[in-house]
């Protein structure tokens, strides 16, 4: 794996927020073999400069989190992560809340499926 750069979208509690579109902070991690994740910098987003805007926009234009290797949320809708895949970024949801517990579940293998993306925004 060498290194990797992870973001966890998070709520102001520091939970794994519930939906990629619409969380507004990130927290990036730096994550080296055999090392626990370090936490690099976050990210603290615009309305205007969430996922779900810049995906509906279509300008094009990059967004911060293609910087990142792997995005971590609790759901997303397709059309996002297909967006940040087309810049080589993975999104993938858990129903961990723990940023850091998802981290090590991803990097052992066992990261719990996250809700649909269609019941997170029903329960938003």
């Amino acid at each position: 794996m060498a290194e990797q750069l992870i973001a966890v979208a998070v709520t102001d509690q520091g939970t794994i927020a519930a939906h990629a579109g619409r969380a507004l902070q990130w927290q990036v991690y730096l994550v080296a073999d055999g090392a626990d994740p370090c936490l690099a910098w976050t990210l603290d987003l615009t309305h205007f400069g969430c996922l779900h805007e810049w995906h509906v926009r279509g300008d094009g234009d990059r967004h911060p989190l293609h910087f990142v290797d792997l995005a971590i949320a609790a759901s997303a809708g397709e059309g996002v992560r297909r967006r940040l895949q087309e810049r080589e970024t993975a999104l993938l949801t858990t129903s961990e809340t723990d940023p850091e517990k998802a981290i090590a579940a991803y990097r052992s293998g066992n990261l719990p499926a996250g809700l649909p993306h269609e019941k997170a925004c029903n329960s938003q």
